[in-house]
């Protein structure tokens, strides 16, 4: 069951989605709600679990890692099971890697999504033929590239 969340709480939270730097003097500023009253809502909204972290957003090209791709992964189940591990432990395994930024367990004709950034094609083909696909439990990948 979901949380129930006020104008002001929602007001809030849709400021810091967008400028998660701001202080609470700019957020009072533009919902014309009161400082104190801000800093209370948001330690609630924490506690709550509602936020959960703040985060930036990178221009991924200017760091080396202008290249994308999800890869679309399907887990050998019968080696998981003899070998007493889960989808979830596979995609742990995904997630200490570097250049993966996000691993998904799906439902459908895949078993798990995975986001990579890397710099370029052939540093792409050095992540998933050299790593992704030599981990145990993985049984085959498709690649989608970002284009746009």
């Amino acid at each position: 069951m979901g949380v129930e969340l006020d104008d002001k709480d929602k007001q809030i939270l849709e400021i810091l989605k967008n400028h998660s730097d701001y202080t609470t003097r700019q957020i009072a500023k533009k919902t014309l709600i009161p400082p104190t009253t801000i800093n209370n809502r948001i330690r609630k909204l924490k506690q709550l679990g509602i936020i959960k972290r703040y985060t930036i957003d990178v221009d991924d090209s200017k760091i080396g890692r202008g290249f994308k791709a999800y890869i679309l992964i399907s887990a050998n189940l019968l080696l998981l099971k003899k070998e007493h591990r889960t989808q979830y432990d596979l995609a742990k395994s995904l997630k200490k890697l570097d250049f993966v930024e996000r691993v998904d367990i799906v439902s459908g004709g895949t078993d798990m999504v995975a986001t990579v950034k890397v710099e370029s094609v052939s540093e792409f083909d050095k992540a998933l033929l050299g790593k992704i696909q030599g981990i145990e439990g993985i049984d085959k990948t498709q690649s989608l590239i970002v284009i746009h």
